[in-house]
């Protein structure tokens, strides 16, 4: 009887045994795409399982997968940023898999305002191992801003322009400066974009979001960069739609924008992008001066700038296929633009000019292919080909002097304000980039990433057409290859590791004197083969869902520009024998969301760097000093540290701060052909910014006159801390020249109408009308004042 029961026992255990593991095999998937209204896909979006653990992020087009949902009743939940949020009552069938078409609709508009709100526009940026900080460019599409100016409220960045709307800028992110940082536009490298697209001239409402990537770069972008990248995402969330803008300022500016696309509902799609910068740029400055026919000295005089009109207009068209089974996107394109700049003055105000002015052009045919699951599921593949036939070019004819009242002297012969020319080039860039990663499962994936380039500059000048230097070759062939191995754990932590290999191969020839005769002259061919590996890491955990933790290390290259080796025969000397900079980067970061009840919000984030440099590549003066030059210095070290809070109220107060400081050090112990330490061994690097920071606050008002109708009131301040020109160790305090604090603030108005529909915007910029300088002696804008109209329909 016993054994009966024992038996009995066992029977009952094994068959509960059996049943529980049948529950738990008793699963299946989910799949589908979200979309909005009009039918476009929505990308980024987050798909959960309610009252569970599962969930997952939608890709570019849309698409998602669901894996291990337990078989039965359940509800599905879709949110997405701008979008209401939706839910969705599905049943789960046993080892099979449901595929849904879920729509959502977009949201009352969202107030906008010149502030960056949120350090990340989307969770899958905010998700990266990588310390990468992603602006929502939506926020800000009502404002007046460009790329630039957006990009000057990020922590770790700093733009120093040399004057107004056009002026020529350095971009510097983390200590990092220049070349060292590369631009993207859409993962696409714009090294050969030329000067009639670039994001001081790019209009806020060209991009979707920006993604600042401060060290490590991922793979995906294909990229020599030292220290950081921007990548610009355009994006097409609409299928049909039309978003135009027109804003007129102080200083007589003008900007207009249109971004507007077709689809059919076969997917034939052609979009277009076009905008416009025009500014006189006659904004007031104070200094010195002088009457050049009297030579009346006039002491701390305020005078207009008279010869610094900048207009520029960019035409950005393509035509193709998307959501097809073949292609996720197929576009072929072209871009279309140019520019015209007067020069006001040289390095510093003392040097003014009325005559001379540049140009240039870009006309760049284009290829896009994009293409989820090729072949094989978790395939995924994007093309990209371009290649710019674009021109610059500079004239300087004018034989003249000018001095600050407009006044000038006319003097005889063949001369110049500064060096008698009219180069002309073309730089001819090739660009070819192929991404293709796959996943292998829920937690393993691999990517490789390739992009080649080939340079080929011809340029003449007319006024010296028989000049042996302008017909000497000037040729580059980059490549850099990448590979990515990446592990993620129940969306818990992820680690990535990744390689890359960068070759260049550069051809020219040089000028020798064979004779030793005086005016002898004769070129031989040089070339040069840089081939140089790199590596990294990157890891992020998930403490809980409200606090992750970052770290991050890359062994990183630069291969010196084209620029750099060849010059321009304007401003700057070639240096063929340049060395490719090196840097050891290290990343730590921390990000913290918590309320306090349900109306009280708050963000903190902060991070640590380190970098160590060595062969950086920096600018000095030539030998005779009419000219600058690109050289190596043995060793450059930065450390430092960068922060920031958000705070937020209900859904009518928004405000924020953040902070960076970073100590740049000069490592250089032995200058070339002296003995002994150098004097400026281990100093701080000059001319370069080391602490600065930002602050902003908006209230909101929503439903104002009636239900659609919304107001915003927003604040910025931009802080700057006082820095030298030259070696801090030399000099006394007296006689050291230095870029004085800096505080500028700006305040806005924005009004909408119709949920976003119609757009008004005004704002002030450096309503205190203080003196302004990025850069020594150099000033910028005073008070300014801008109106903004945008309308936006989307269908």
């Amino acid at each position: 009887m016993q054994y009966k029961k024992i038996l009995l026992t066992g029977i009952v255990c094994l068959c509960f045994q059996l049943l529980t593991a049948q529950q738990k095999t008793s699963t299946g998937t989910v799949s589908g795409i979200v979309k909005d209204k009009t039918g476009s896909p929505v990308p980024h979006a987050t798909i959960s399982i309610k009252r569970t653990a599962i969930a997952t992020t939608a890709d570019e087009s849309g698409k998602f997968t669901l894996k291990h949902v337990p078989a039965g009743n359940c509800i599905i939940v879709i949110s997405a940023v701008g979008f209401t949020q939706v839910e969705k009552k599905i049943a789960v069938h046993e080892n099979t898999t449901e595929t849904l078409v879920i729509e959502t609709s977009a949201a009352g508009t969202t107030l906008e305002t010149v502030s960056v709100i949120g350090r990340s526009a989307t969770q899958l940026a905010n998700r990266q191992s990588y310390n990468v900080t992603a602006i929502d460019a939506k926020q800000l599409h009502n404002s007046t801003l460009d790329l630039s100016h957006t990009l000057d409220r990020v922590s770790g960045v700093r733009v120093r322009e040399t004057g107004g709307v056009g002026s020529s800028f350095n971009f510097s992110l983390n200590g990092f400066s220049g070349n060292q940082v590369k631009f993207f536009l859409d993962g696409v490298p714009m090294d050969n974009f030329g000067s009639s697209f670039q994001i001081n001239n790019i209009p806020i409402n060209f991009a979707d979001r920006v993604e600042v990537y401060k060290g490590v770069v991922p793979i995906w972008l294909g990229s020599d960069a030292l220290g950081g990248a921007v990548n610009i995402i355009t994006g097409n969330k609409y299928r049909n739609y039309i978003d135009a803008s027109y804003s007129y300022g102080s200083f007589n500016t003008h900007r207009s924008a249109i971004n507007t696309a077709f689809t059919t509902r076969k997917g034939f799609t052609v979009q277009l992008n076009a905008f416009q910068n025009y500014s006189d740029n006659n904004y007031k400055v104070t200094l010195d001066v002088a009457d050049i026919n009297t030579g009346r000295y006039y002491p701390n005089t305020t005078v207009k700038r008279f010869h610094d009109r900048y207009h520029n207009e960019t035409l950005v068209t393509n035509i193709g296929f998307v959501n097809k089974k073949w292609a996720d996107k197929f576009l072929v394109g072209i871009t279309l633009g140019k520019n015209s700049k007067q020069i006001q003055t040289g390095a510093r105000m003392v040097s003014v000019f009325g005559a001379w002015n540049r140009s240039g052009s870009i006309i760049m045919p284009a290829l896009k292919y994009q293409k989820r699951d090729l072949i094989i599921k978790g395939l995924d593949v994007m093309v990209n080909v371009n290649y710019n036939l674009g021109s610059e070019q500079n004239i300087d004819t004018a034989f003249r002097r000018y001095d600050w009242f407009g006044n000038y002297k006319q003097y005889e012969g063949a001369g110049s304000e500064r060096s008698r020319t009219m180069y002309k080039f073309r730089n001819n860039i090739g660009l070819a980039t192929t991404t293709a990663s796959y996943k292998i499962s829920d937690n393993h994936s691999v990517a490789i990433n390739n992009v080649y380039s080939s340079f080929n500059r011809k340029g003449s000048d007319e006024l010296y057409p028989d000049d042996d230097k302008y017909q000497q070759p000037q040729k580059t062939d980059k490549n850099i290859l990448g590979l990515s191995y990446k592990f993620d754990y129940k969306e818990r932590w992820s680690i990535m590791a990744f390689g890359k290999h960068l070759f260049q191969h550069a051809h020219t020839r040089v000028s020798y004197n064979p004779s030793g005769n005086y005016g002898d002259v004769a070129y031989k061919n040089q070339d040069n083969n840089i081939s140089k590996l790199g590596y990294g890491v990157a890891a992020s955990y998930f403490i809980t869902s409200a606090l992750q933790v970052k770290a991050s290390y890359e062994r990183s290259n630069r291969l010196p520009e084209n620029e750099e080796m060849f010059g321009d025969l304007i401003n700057q000397e070639s240096n063929f024998d340049l060395k490719p900079e090196k840097s050891d980067n290290v990343n730590l970061g921390v990000h913290y969301s918590f309320r306090l009840n349900k109306d009280h919000r708050f963000a903190v984030s902060a991070g640590g760097i380190y970098r160590r440099a060595t062969d950086f590549i920096y600018f000095r003066l030539n030998a005779n000093q009419s000219m600058l030059v690109a050289d190596n210095l043995a060793g450059v070290k930065n450390t430092g540290g960068e922060g920031e809070i958000r705070y937020s109220y209900k859904t009518w107060l928004s405000a924020g701060v953040n902070f960076t400081y970073q100590n740049i050090i000069n490592k250089r112990k032995y200058e070339p052909g002296y003995t002994g330490v150098s004097l400026v061994y281990n100093d701080r690097m000059p001319n370069l910014p080391f602490m600065f920071g930002n602050a902003d606050a908006a209230v909101y008002f929503k439903n104002v006159w009636k239900d659609g109708d919304n107001l915003s009131i927003g604040y910025n301040l931009l802080y700057v801390h006082a820095f030298y020109l030259y070696w801090p160790s030399q000099g006394t305090s007296k006689d050291k020249y230095g870029i004085p604090q800096q505080l500028a603030h700006d305040v806005n108005i924005i009004y909408t109408l119709k949920n976003g529909r119609y757009n008004i915007g005004l704002e002030c910029k450096n309503i205190t009308n203080d003196q302004l300088y990025d850069n020594f002696s150099l000033q910028k804008p005073g008070r300014g004042f801008y109106g903004k109209l945008r309308y936006f329909f989307a269908k």
